[in-house]
């Protein structure tokens, strides 16, 4: 059974002025959302699964499963903003409970290994290659994956960003994934701040860009570990779980090993509005090369 892709799409683009991962950046009007999905099937996935915001279905329709009909399979899950969870009396959220809630949403649509991508990151063709041949071949309930890229070619050159720095063991699996905020270069080199202190970080670092590998063991493991974080949280509007917390856990707790896949393209995407204009560039020169098959 192939693979499929889970892209997490229910963003409200705050910081972009609008709906990135809709937005026509490719010369052909495409998204990056697109590419991601023809990388995905040429690499071997099946069927994509779209988290969005329901009152977005029509846009998405229009502009995405318009261009893909007859070639790929692609359905929606919803992502809510204030969901009831089994009764429990929650604060009036104005977002959602973040990217683990977002995966959770995609629980019954999903029963084969599968990865999760954000709808707005251009992560490349030997990223997705990499990830379908862990997928089919080394993937399991104890066992998942993390695609990572070297920090240095993760940032943006106008403003700062946060990035999951992994830490890994001799065998190449994730032990821990710390998370800096305030990312950024400086004359100095690249800085980020980690529990409140600002330290040096090498470009060379590993840094997860949301390309997770997981087994649909993972939904019941993250459904049980999201409800207690509900529960601990429910006065709280401003509270999100990741999807390092999650697996952070479950590593402690000895349930799962992730094997680390690194990747030696260069990630873009478009957190800032000024982005734009270099990732269209980048996206014409790929659309020019002979091995584009988009």
């Amino acid at each position: 059974m192939k693979p499929s892709l889970l892209i997490l799409a229910a963003g409200s683009g705050s910081r972009y002025d609008g709906l990135k991962q809709l937005d026509s950046l490719g010369p052909h009007g495409e998204t990056i959302l697109d590419y991601s999905i023809s990388d995905a099937l040429q690499a071997g996935f099946g069927k994509v699964v779209l988290v969005i915001r329901k009152d977005f279905q029509k846009d998405f329709e229009e502009k995405i499963v318009s261009r893909w009909k007859g070639k790929a399979e692609i359905v929606f899950a919803y992502q809510e903003v204030n969901p009831v969870f089994q009764g429990l009396q929650v604060a009036k959220r104005e977002k959602p409970w973040g990217v683990v809630h977002a995966v959770l949403s995609a629980k019954g649509k999903i029963h084969e290994p599968f990865a999760v991508v954000n709808a707005d990151d251009f992560y490349g063709k030997n990223a997705f290659k990499q990830m379908a041949d862990f997928l089919l071949s080394k993937c399991a309930a104890n066992f998942y994956g993390l695609v990572v890229y070297p920090l240095g070619r993760t940032l943006s050159d106008y403003g700062a960003v946060s990035r999951g720095v992994c830490e890994t063991s001799a065998a190449h699996t994730l032990t821990a994934i710390c998370e800096f905020k305030n990312v950024k270069k400086t004359h100095g080199g690249i800085t980020g701040v980690f529990n409140g202190q600002t330290k040096p970080l090498a470009p060379e670092a590993c840094v997860s860009m949301n390309f997770w590998g997981l087994h649909p063991s993972f939904f019941d493991h993250a459904q049980k570990i999201f409800l207690e974080f509900v529960k601990q949280n429910a006065s709280n509007p401003q509270a999100e779980m990741t999807l390092p917390d999650v697996i952070g856990i479950l590593i402690g707790q000895g349930v799962v090993r992730v094997s680390v896949l690194p990747c030696s393209e260069e990630w873009f995407g478009v957190t800032y509005p000024e982005d734009r204009p270099d990732v269209i560039g980048k996206l014409q020169q790929i659309n020019k090369s002979p091995n584009n098959e988009f």
